[in-house]
């Protein structure tokens, strides 16, 4: 008997492992969530029409919305960087052509 919990010992303790990384992954969730690795997971929200169509006889063909929208800012945080760094590089320009100025 005592022989077969030693060859075991290795198997429970993967079991063991394996369990405390199910625990970890369970609380991490909502972290995981906000970072969007697991967005198809929960449940899409509903969207709602910003104008319900109109509804009776004759107003089958009509649609009223309005169609024209603003450009929407640039939200991939690769687009922020790269502006961020063009205005920081623009600065230091700047500051150059200043104390190269100054010096004169």
């Amino acid at each position: 008997m005592n022989r077969r919990i030693g060859r075991q010992r290795g198997f429970l303790g993967l079991i063991v492992i394996l369990i405390a990384l199910l625990i970890v992954a369970w609380l991490s969730m909502d972290a995981l969530k906000a970072y969007g690795v697991m967005s198809g997971v929960g449940p899409a929200p509903k969207s709602v029409p910003a104008v319900e169509p109109a509804r009776g006889p004759g107003v089958a063909g009509t649609d009223s919305r309005e169609v024209t929208s603003a450009t929407p800012a640039p939200m991939n945080a690769l687009d922020k960087a790269r502006g961020l760094e063009s205005a920081v590089r623009e600065q230091a320009a700047d500051q150059s052509r200043r104390i190269d100025d100054a010096t004169k």
